[in-house]
């Protein structure tokens, strides 16, 4: 079970796959959008999106030509509001350290 928590965090351990998948708290999203978005090229993102498939953060829907995303699971989310508080934490101790 161990090894499965850590391939997630480490699909979610990416800056650019992070940001896409708090895009996707807004809704469905198609590839161009993030390509547009990321100014990276189709290959790039499509790479990104399958990482995060194979851990099945997302789920994609093929329409035509176009392929659109969404969160599989939305309360993924919910361990990135972890990750901001554990940040703000860190920042609160290193300004109080500096205030002494």
């Amino acid at each position: 079970m161990y090894d499965a928590k850590a391939k997630v965090l480490k699909a979610l351990a990416h800056p650019t796959r992070l940001w896409m998948t708090e895009q996707l708290a807004n809704g469905e999203r198609c590839v161009c959008e993030f390509v547009d978005a990321v100014d990276a090229d189709f290959s790039t993102i499509s790479k990104h999106l399958a990482v995060l498939k194979q851990v099945g953060i997302v789920e994609d829907d093929k329409r035509g030509k176009q392929v659109f995303y969404k969160l599989k699971v939305p309360c993924i989310l919910n361990f990135m509001s972890c990750v901001e508080g554990v940040i703000e934490s860190q920042v609160n101790a290193q300004a109080a350290l500096l205030k002494k």
